[in-house]
């Protein structure tokens, strides 16, 4: 089963279940370098584990690159 949320404003079909953590997995966002805001708060990291995401969550992701 899937479920929709959105993701930095564009929706998204996700498989139903999924941790924030499996979330940046599917979505290939390493989770060092990765700020997530859940439903407009932030994340602390050591919840992305225990966080299911559900039908309408919202999340907008804010990745650090590196670079001079």
């Amino acid at each position: 089963m899937n479920i929709k949320i959105r993701i930095n404003g564009d929706e998204r079909t996700i498989a139903k279940g999924l941790t924030v953590a499996e979330l940046l997995d599917v979505l290939k966002v390493r989770r060092q370098t990765a700020i997530v805001e859940h439903n407009r708060n932030i994340l602390d990291r050591n919840s992305y584990e225990k966080t299911i995401v559900i039908e309408g969550d919202e999340f907008e992701l804010v990745r650090f690159v590196g670079g001079g």
